[in-house]
């Protein structure tokens, strides 16, 4: 894919990039630096605590997925300034333009996505 092919796919990355960037900075406390954010939300609350245990999970989880999303947007962005945006980072074929419309930060064609997948799963 050529760079004005992929410059859509690049502002709508760069979009998401911000967008992502943005939610983790509020989930880690926006404004106010990480350790504060931590005694805030680490403070003892009179919700029991099994809820508070859920309730931090449940965090970190959001936080390791959009952290995971950011990656995959950045290496995104990275194949993009290399010219190899577009092809599978696996096999080399050409990702699908429907596939990169739907999922811009996608990596592998979707064979190879599902063999991933599966792998993942086995182990």
């Amino acid at each position: 894919m050529d760079s004005t092919q992929a410059a859509p796919f690049r502002q709508q990355l760069l979009a998401q990039r911000a967008a992502l960037l943005a939610q983790l900075a509020e989930q880690r406390g926006g404004a106010i630096g990480r350790a504060e954010a931590a005694a805030n939300h680490f403070a003892p609350s009179g919700d029991p605590r099994a809820q508070q245990a859920t309730e931090r999970e449940l965090e970190f989880a959001i936080d390791e997925h959009e952290t995971a999303h950011l990656t995959a947007v950045v290496a995104a962005l990275e194949r993009i300034e290399a010219g190899t945006y577009g092809e599978c980072v696996d096999c080399g074929a050409d990702i699908p333009a429907a596939r990169l419309q739907a999922t811009p930060e996608a990596a592998r064609c979707v064979p190879c996505q599902q063999q991933t997948e599966q792998h993942h799963r086995a182990a």
